[in-house]
């Protein structure tokens, strides 16, 4: 099957990325989620970038914007606190259509990125990969699908989707917070930076989306 089949298939509703308050008011400003590599080129972002972590090891991957499909990369999201734990950041997720998953150029991982027996591969073949059986980490390391998963859930919560250079925010269906005051906040910044009440997309207090999966 195809990509946009695949979505169908396996019922995916959004892809998901996560991003701290100062991320959301960037791409909500430039209309765009940029790849790490371009966000020190804008002129507003300078000024408001914090990346997700402090050292990215994938760096030929670095104008790529990392997603995750249904759920959020929790390992990933972890390590992210953790960095920030000292500051006065909060964090969000944005859900997006998930049509991008059929964009040219779209790369699928199995695992992290960064494991050595992750498995790379573009298209249906790539995106079906990531709902295997088993999935390899690395050598003695096996991830084995889950039957409680739901089917629009990776059977490795650490396989990614990489979208080259950027991705448009008019694909934005969905914000998730963890709490009242956040998405106060959060819509504050969509009625400010998107113009209107009317253009700010659905906001969802929801902490258990930034919680450890139990599968």
């Amino acid at each position: 099957m195809n990509v946009a089949d695949l979505v169908e298939d396996r019922d995916i509703e959004n892809v998901v990325h996560f991003t701290t308050n100062h991320g959301l008011c960037g791409a909500l400003a430039e209309g765009r989620l940029l790849s790490r590599a371009r966000l020190p080129e804008t002129k507003y972002l300078e000024h408001v970038y914090r990346p997700n972590a402090s050292v990215r090891k994938d760096r030929e991957w670095l104008d790529y914007v990392n997603l995750s499909i249904s759920r959020l990369n929790w390992e990933f999201f972890d390590h992210s606190q953790r960095w920030h734990a000292d500051t006065d950041v909060w964090w969000c997720a944005v859900a997006l259509d998930p049509m991008l998953l059929s964009f040219d150029g779209v790369v699928f991982t199995t695992t992290n990125n960064i494991y050595t027996s992750c498995r790379r591969a573009t298209g249906g073949i790539g995106l079906e990969a990531l709902f295997a059986d088993t999935v390899a980490r690395w050598p003695g390391n096996v991830a084995k699908r889950d039957p409680r998963l739901p089917r629009n859930w990776t059977t490795c919560h650490q396989a990614e989707v990489l979208v080259p250079r950027e991705v448009p925010m008019e694909l934005l269906r969905r914000i998730y917070v963890a709490t009242e005051l956040h998405a106060d906040i959060a819509a504050s910044q969509c009625e400010i930076l998107l113009g209107s009440t009317e253009n700010t997309p659905p906001i969802e207090v929801d902490p258990d989306a930034f919680e450890r999966s139990p599968v």
